[in-house]
């Protein structure tokens, strides 16, 4: 079987080891004479994979003792509402640093919820780039601030992440580049991504959070849509998403095996300097579609000087074996993602494609 040249925004590419592992243990696991599906969440089987994935996100991205590591459902988009439902107070708005299409459906939620600022926005440049530390203006009085640490659409990333000051938590949807750098997790007091992206199959969202911010989860809101209720259950409150928590813990498995990620930062940015470097030596044939100082190791963004190029782009990468490079429909253009799992092969194949698109169409 020849697989994809993978290149898809979300559901991404998982690592091929993570796939044939998952084939093997289908039908059964662990010797249970059933599959992990179909098993129950209060097994001591699953309850092992459970504590062990959580224990696993923990050595991997060095998360402190002082957070819970939390498997919920729902998607970033859930935690869009979560967040201001828990963590809003009368007189303490939520502040929004607005880099794109994911941040404004944050804030959208977090409206219906209580009071909204907007700390920082590059709705000037289209969204094609992210706020300085400078630019970034938070309320004394706000009870957190809320970035995306990675736009899918745009193509654009946090380098550095802004400092806050005060006593005030900073908050990050990293759904698209968790895992995929280092990142001082003390510098958050919530960190959650969907698993879609870098962690896994979609159907499981992961939640890092701080326990002070566990600990103001209001009582007046339902218990589901409480972060100290998942809390105290080990993520067992409800029937979890076993399967795909079970997924997340061969990636991180894998990412274990691939020395950590610090190793995957380096291999991340090798794979994607093929791609840029063949923007930005094409003479003005592609363009890159983010600002070069926020341009995003996870998804490249470019264009070609017509549309109806960019068309035949599309047509023929795809008869070659290329799988999502269309650029999404907001914004148009061409986009690659090439998440942990897109392997270096992939991005060198895409880069001699776009080099002989040019030759040819140039």
């Amino acid at each position: 079987m020849k697989r994809a040249y993978n290149f898809n925004a979300g559901p991404a590419a998982l690592p091929l080891e993570v796939l044939q592992q998952a084939q093997e243990q289908f039908v059964e696991y662990g010797g249970a004479g059933m599959s992990i599906m179909e098993m129950s969440h209060r097994s001591a089987l699953y309850e092992n994979v459970n504590n062990e994935t959580q224990a696993l996100m923990r050595e991997l991205f060095g998360i402190p003792d002082n957070y819970k590591v939390l498997f919920l459902q729902g998607g970033a988009s859930q935690q869009f509402a979560m967040i201001p439902m828990n963590l809003l107070r009368e007189g303490r708005p939520g502040a929004y640093v607005m880099t794109g299409n994911w941040a404004e459906k944050a804030i959208k939620e977090a409206k219906l919820i209580g009071e909204t600022v907007v700390a920082a926005t590059t709705e000037s440049d289209k969204f094609m780039r992210v706020p300085s530390q400078s630019e970034i203006v938070v309320p004394e009085n706000a009870a957190y601030v809320h970035l995306t640490s990675n736009e899918t659409i745009g193509g654009t990333q946090f380098q550095q992440y802004p400092v806050i000051g005060g006593n005030v938590p900073l908050i990050a949807d990293m759904s698209s580049d968790i895992l995929s750098r280092p990142v001082d997790v003390s510098q958050f007091g919530l960190i959650y991504a969907g698993a879609q992206k870098n962690l896994g199959p979609s159907g499981v969202t992961v939640v890092i959070i701080r326990d002070d911010l566990v600990a103001e989860s209001p009582k007046h809101i339902p218990a589901i849509f409480r972060y100290d209720t998942h809390a105290k259950n080990s993520s067992l409150y409800n029937t979890p998403p076993s399967f795909s928590v079970y997924m997340v813990n061969l990636v991180l498995k894998w990412i274990q095996s691939k020395g950590g990620v610090a190793q995957l930062e380096q291999f991340n940015r090798d794979k994607t300097k093929l791609i840029y470097d063949q923007i930005d030596q094409s003479g003005g044939f592609y363009t890159g579609a983010a600002h070069a100082d926020s341009r995003s190791v996870m998804n490249i963004t470019f264009r070609i000087h017509t549309e109806e190029l960019e068309k035949q782009f599309v047509k023929e990468s795809e008869q070659h074996g290329f799988v999502g490079l269309k650029g999404h429909r907001d914004v148009g253009g061409l986009r690659a993602s090439t998440y942990n799992a897109v392997p270096l092969e992939s991005c060198k194949a895409l880069a001699e494609f776009m080099a002989d698109f040019q030759k040819r169409n140039g």
